[in-house]
């Protein structure tokens, strides 16, 4: 079982380095997955300025461990 879903307190959501740790991905893959609609993701504030990030909630991380990645659709 992956870790982050293993823990004992979960969390409504994830940052892209910590889905990257626990899927043996890498921080940019796990974005590219967002940007592209693979993993259902929002944007958030950082804490780093202006700048937001991609965040993935834990019902996402779920169903992509039992489902894999959604469909990539081109002009989506």
């Amino acid at each position: 079982m992956l870790k982050i879903l293993a823990r004992e307190t979960r969390r409504d959501w994830y940052s892209c380095a910590e889905v990257a740790g626990q899927f043996q991905k890498s921080e940019y893959t796990v974005r590219e997955y967002c940007r592209l609609g693979r993993l259902k993701a929002d944007k958030r504030q950082s804490g780093r300025g202006s700048s937001k990030e991609w965040v993935i909630s834990h019902e996402e991380l779920e169903r992509y461990r039992r489902e894999g990645l959604r469909p990539f659709h081109l002009g989506a």
